[in-house]
């Protein structure tokens, strides 16, 4: 299709909605929630509309509609059935016939009716915001762990082979334009640097927003021409995600409020960032940032917004109230094409093509959960297998993982996992005896401020559990993206764990994928030791117009710790919390680190 002067009816809470019918004079778009609300009385009516592509607040929808096109329901049918309606190339997903909102991802209808658009603006640009690239930005994790402890990477064959920090993908590449604005070279988006948004030159409670609020933040940087553009947009959950570095440690459990010694999971040489302020009465890991993708589900009735926490390594629905007040995030707008769409193409030999990320899926999981060591190990066993034909299949890595994710999905509203059904997810029973669908395994390590690397990092194709107030509830909803105990037993979790009760399942279900990195595979040598300090009490970054370091160095204690030992003798660093008993490993220029023993649960 031809993108060039395309017509669009941009909705805002700015401009009326121009449609033909009088009778829709009870239906209005809230800027907010991004959700369309169409009240009972004013579904099964309107006309019909030609148009190619649709933007909703600068998210655009692709329609290739032909006159007269028309989006129906049988208004006769079982309203209690979840449909799919697809004609003139438009599909729309998960139609309920019992919603009473049609929300901005097309991903809910209510009532039977077709439309028609009066209200149309032409696209002057050549290059209208639209989704073209699906490079997958590298987690940046460079050393390899075993179930708990870091470890020498392992050459093909041995155990533990085939983690994350074994294969190079593409590396971030930021660009500082030196206007507080930063553009990421591999996406191509443009982001605002810093979540300084007072611009007091210091980073706490006092620059985050609700969600309501965070809408109009982003519209006064329009109206400002921040930065000589008009067109920000809070960012979609994939385009906050891709800015994730799993370099970063976890320091849940920490009981410092010192985050000078912390590792975030953004880069910090790049962006503006602080954790928590704990002057407010924040946590130290409360460095959520808000998303515009709203859960299409709920938390037992509870509206959740998707938001990244680069604290603490982790994707979440969070709530929109927090103890009966407004609960606030950074907000970080960004502006550019749109990133995340997927382009699936079954291959029909039981793989499926991503053709915006150029990665090669099996069609089928695992069938069955497994724990981290023998998801790593089963990769292994389907090259051997040549399976489906291949034999250099991998355990994903979590952000090629989290970008299969289809967030217009979720079990309770299109009654399937969150992700395209032209890859088959097998039905589990889950902890509150729902029927649902599975966490799969990624090949990245979730790593804890001392170093340690107890646990891995998962996405959850199903409901996101929790136990609170004595039952399971889907807390953090399908899309999350967690971590589990690499090893153990689900049996001594019977609550869960953490503050919302995470339900820990440890054998996990696995989704292979082959392509997009390199041939070399790093075996030998990066060892991951204690942090050092690029994060805390971060105001305004310093400029950079290159990659940043994609390894760390060893802080001086952990080496000094090692003078004059053996490798995997005994040593102890001392830290501002406390000695921190540890063993001497060799990393990859030869240097003994001291590096700590007994990694907490993550």
């Amino acid at each position: 299709m031809n993108h060039k002067n395309l017509k669009t009816l941009a909705l805002s809470a700015s401009i009326a909605l121009a449609l033909s019918q009088s009778a829709w004079a009870n239906s209005y778009f809230d800027n907010n929630s991004q959700i369309l609300h169409i009240p009972e009385t004013d579904a099964g009516i309107l006309g019909s509309y030609q148009l190619d592509l649709l933007v909703i607040n600068a998210n655009p929808i692709i329609l290739e509609l032909q006159q007269n096109s028309i989006v129906s329901v049988n208004a006769s049918a079982d309203p209690d059935a979840t449909y799919r309606a697809e004609t003139g190339g438009l599909v729309i997903e998960s139609i309920d016939l019992n919603a009473k909102q049609f929300y901005a991802e097309l991903s809910q209808l209510a009532g039977s009716y077709q439309f028609e658009l009066t209200q149309l603006t032409e696209i002057t640009t050549t290059n209208p915001p639209v989704q073209v690239s699906g490079v997958i930005v590298d987690t940046g994790q460079t050393s390899c762990y075993d179930n708990s402890v870091p470890i020498s990477c392992p050459e093909a064959g041995s155990e533990f082979f085939g983690q994350d920090a074994q294969y190079t993908g593409t590396q971030a590449q930021y660009s500082d334009n030196g206007d507080g604005t930063v553009t990421d070279n591999i996406t191509g988006l443009m982001w605002v640097q810093s979540v300084d948004t007072n611009g007091d030159g210091a980073i706490n409670a006092s620059d985050k927003f609700s969600f309501s609020n965070a809408g109009a933040y982003v519209d006064s940087l329009n109206s400002q021409n921040h930065a000589g553009y008009n067109d920000w947009r809070l960012p979609s959950i994939k385009e906050q995600y891709s800015l994730m570095d799993f370099r970063g440690a976890d320091p849940s459990g920490e009981t410092s409020n010192d985050t000078s010694s912390f590792i975030p999971y953004i880069d910090g040489e790049v962006f503006g960032f602080n954790y928590g302020d704990t002057n407010a009465n924040e946590r130290v890991i409360d460095a959520q940032y808000a998303s515009s993708s709203l859960y299409v589900s709920t938390a037992s009735g509870e509206q959740l917004l998707f938001g990244v926490n680069f604290a603490d390594g982790r994707i979440k629905g969070y709530g929109l109230q927090l103890m009966g007040q407004d609960k606030t995030f950074y907000v970080q707008p960004v502006r550019g094409e749109v990133y995340g769409n997927n382009q699936f193409v079954d291959n029909n030999d039981g793989t499926v093509t991503d053709q915006a990320s150029n990665l090669m899926w099996t069609q089928d999981d695992s069938g069955e959960g497994m724990n981290w060591q023998q998801a790593l190990a089963w990769a292994t066993q389907k090259n051997a297998e040549n399976y489906l034909g291949y034999n250099d299949w991998r355990l994903p890595n979590v952000k090629e993982l989290q970008f299969i994710v289809d967030y217009s999905r979720s079990p309770d509203t299109s009654n399937s996992a969150a992700i395209d059904p032209i890859l088959n997810t097998t039905v589990i029973s889950n902890e509150a005896g729902q029927d649902d669908y599975a966490y799969y395994w990624s090949s990245t390590t979730h790593v804890s401020s001392n170093g340690m690397g107890a646990g891995g990092s998962y996405v959850a194709f199903g409901r996101s559990l929790g136990y609170m107030n004595g039952s399971w509830h889907d807390v953090h909803g399908a899309g999350s993206q967690r971590s589990d105990p690499k090893t153990g037993n689900a049996s001594d979790y019977p609550t869960g764990h953490g503050p919302q009760g995470d339900a820990i399942r440890i054998n996990n279900y696995v989704r292979l994928v082959r392509g997009g990195v390199s041939d070399a595979i790093h075996t030998g040598g990066n060892v991951a030791v204690v942090n050092p300090n690029t994060g805390g009490d971060t105001t305004q970054p310093p400029p950079s117009d290159s990659t940043t370091p994609d390894t760390q160095q060893p802080p001086e204690e952990a080496l000094s710790a090692c003078a004059n030992q053996t490798e995997n003798s005994s040593c102890t660093i001392q830290t501002p919390q406390g000695d921190l008993s540890g063993v001497c490993l060799m990393v990859v220029d030869n240097s003994l680190v001291c590096v700590p023993e007994n990694a907490p649960l993550n």
